[in-house]
């Protein structure tokens, strides 16, 4: 008996800011227990998939480039199944996500979506933040200048202006919140869910961290945070995710970052096999009918 064909899509490299070790590995790994599993995996690079002429029904994607994603929602009309797929990939951009997560009552920061050349200044009034985070709105944070922290309205507006400049179109201003920063990485229709204090371990892509600063290790429901998690997961059409959060001193949590696929840096040995399974999982229902 032939196995089934599985492609899989690594991610270009200029979408893995400070983490292409990372990303390379966690794709490798899946792949490898893919392959142990007993399915026929080719990969690809981003590249090399949007050239390919093959059809292979069964993806699993790191991908981040927009040529690619096109692509990945042309095969999803055709009746391929992707894990993640290019809808969710779309969706985890900063104004998508934000939207999505607001309109269905998932905990997250108080924010405002702005076009670049818009004056913000009485919206952010209303907003009554302490400070703000200014983050593009048209795709994944690519450089460090993406996602940039601003002490007042003045310097939300000169950051404005530098995204403008950059011919970014919009942006994301969520209000900063005070509290613990939680990392989290999920794998949906599995049991794997894995959190931890980013500051802590020094694990970071551009330095952020430190304005949140030493974790309190407020008490807070992992249990919930899972929940909203995978529900974000299930909103967003992502099922291998991973994000941060923000917890308050009472508890309670707000996520401020959700990501398709991020690296799994800190469980990757763990987080494999449960993306394998997750891949697999999908395979056996489409198989089924």
């Amino acid at each position: 008996m032939s196995k089934i064909k599985v492609a899989g899509i690594k991610r270009k490299t200029k979408f893995s800011p400070n983490h292409i070790g990372n990303d390379g590995m966690i794709f490798s790994e899946t792949a490898e227990c893919l392959r142990n599993m007993g399915y026929d995996v080719r990969e690809y690079t981003e590249d090399e998939f949007i050239l390919s002429e093959e059809n292979e029904r069964y993806i699993f994607n790191m991908a981040r480039d927009k040529t690619t994603i096109r692509k990945l929602k042309k095969r999803e009309e055709d009746g391929a199944v992707i894990i993640n797929p290019g809808t969710g990939i779309e969706n985890c951009t900063r104004e998508a996500m934000t939207r999505l997560l607001l309109e269905n009552d998932i905990p997250y920061p108080t924010s405002l979506i702005v076009d670049v050349t818009d004056d913000p200044s009485q919206e952010l009034k209303k907003m009554t933040a302490d400070a703000y985070w200014i983050k593009r709105g048209d795709s994944h944070a690519i450089h460090r200048e993406d996602v940039t922290y601003a002490r007042n309205i003045p310097e939300v507006k000169s950051i404005l202006k530098e995204f403008a400049l950059r011919d970014i179109p919009n942006a994301v201003i969520n209000e900063h919140l005070v509290g613990d920063l939680v990392k989290f990485y999920g794998v949906a229709d599995t049991d794997f869910f894995y959190w931890f204090y980013p500051y802590d371990l020094s694990h970071s892509k551009f330095g952020l961290e430190a304005i949140n600063g030493e974790a309190h290790e407020f008490p807070f429901d992992v249990e919930a945070l899972k929940k909203a998690c995978d529900k974000a997961g299930e909103i967003l059409d992502v099922k291998v995710y991973g994000g941060d959060c923000v917890v308050d001193e009472d508890g309670s949590f707000k996520i401020i970052d959700f990501n398709d696929w991020p690296s799994f840096a800190p469980c990757r040995s763990d987080a494999a096999p449960k993306i394998a399974e997750c891949v697999h999982k999908q395979i056996q229902r489409d198989l089924q009918g």
